[in-house]
């Protein structure tokens, strides 16, 4: 073979490989495989103020990346610093560092999965939960659920507006803002309320906020939800015989602590619209933010000739029910009996040399 020719051939084949380790680099770069094998892969938070350096840091340091190096690489081949968009980021196993850089410039977020329990007292209170959940800060959610004009505009006042928020399980984005999270919250409302519920509170005679109302009573009175229905349909019974709802769960709230336990005389003197000992019908709007169960307890509430209850005895959490006062009375006596015996054993217990 001629020099010439035997030097064409090594070229060639130089080519070849420079080709090969090329494509492989390519390859490595923008589609192989960059997601680290983890149980379960980070999530990566984006706020809107980040800067490119900090985007990088959040990524990198999640552990999500396997190849730092390519990823960067990729970044800055494809300027990702020019753009990229806030959010909540997870990468699904098996994408190359283009479709992870295209992910961040898209703005294909995660969806967060809110899952709104419940039992939220106040607004204020509402405005801490998802201010640790989503983007937007505490101070921004409540400026947002405090204003009157926000409550106005979905058919709410400032008292009943916490009644709009169902508690459920939503998928949401991270950066979704205060005004977007009410508007979205608000077509949640409207599905709730089926035209089969609207009519159970029509027949009611109550209003949706009514029903909301009533059922924040009634779960605050029990949290077993067999008997829930029940419970309602002993308010129920009292609305309409125009009786005081008498509901310390509404003086507890009137009085603003939220551990009170034992309501006492001078509690039920306290001058509040929300003092059902004081004034009869509902109180303005709902003490707590009442879970589905409830609502739907009001709605589905038990007919019965039931005016009273009180805990049972046994204190197991459930409430012995009954027609009249005298019934009451007893059945009160009984508890208060049974809770003092208790109390003294408790005592005992934790002195021996005490006795009775």
């Amino acid at each position: 073979m001629k020099a010439s020719t035997r030097n064409a051939l090594w070229i060639t084949l130089a080519l070849i490989a420079v080709g090969i380790l090329a494509a492989l680099n390519f390859y490595g770069t923008f589609y192989y495989n960059n997601v680290a094998k983890l149980e379960k892969q980070p999530e990566i938070q984006i706020p809107r103020d980040f800067s490119f350096d900090q985007l990088m840091d959040a990524v990198l340091q999640s552990g999500a990346i396997d190849n730092p190096k390519t990823f960067q690489r990729a970044a800055r081949f494809m300027k990702l610093k020019d753009r990229f968009r806030p959010g909540l980021y997870r990468f699904k196993p098996g994408l190359g560092n283009k479709a992870i850089v295209r992910t961040l410039q898209k703005g294909w977020q995660t969806p967060v999965r809110l899952v709104i329990p419940g039992y939220f007292r106040s607004l204020d209170r509402f405005a801490d939960f998802l201010g640790e959940q989503l983007e937007a800060s505490a101070d921004d959610f409540q400026a947002a659920l405090s204003d009157p004009q926000n409550a106005a505009r979905y058919g709410f006042t400032p008292e009943t507006f916490i009644g709009m928020f169902i508690p459920n399980t939503y998928e949401v984005w991270w950066t979704v803002t205060p005004d977007d999270f009410l508007e979205r919250m608000h077509q949640e409302y409207l599905k709730f309320w089926t035209p089969e519920r609207d009519a159970k509170a029509a027949a009611m005679g109550l209003t949706r906020q009514e029903v909301s109302t009533l059922a924040s009573i009634v779960i605050e009175e029990s949290k077993y939800e067999p008997e829930l229905p029940r419970i309602a349909g002993v308010y129920v019974n009292r609305l309409n015989k125009d009786m005081p709802l008498q509901a310390d769960p509404t003086v507890i709230f009137a009085v603003g602590d939220p551990t009170l336990k034992r309501v006492l005389n001078k509690h039920l003197e306290i001058d509040s619209p929300y003092n059902t000992y004081k004034y009869a019908g509902l109180p303005p709007g709902p003490i707590t933010m009442p879970p589905v169960a409830a609502i739907d307890a009001v709605l589905n509430y038990e007919h019965h000739d039931y005016l009273y209850f009180c805990a049972k005895d046994s204190f197991d959490g459930q409430h012995v029910f009954a027609k009249t006062l005298s019934a009451h009375n007893e059945n009160a006596r009984r508890y208060q009996r049974a809770l003092s015996a208790e109390m003294r054993a408790k005592a005992a217990r934790g002195n021996p040399q005490t006795s009775y």
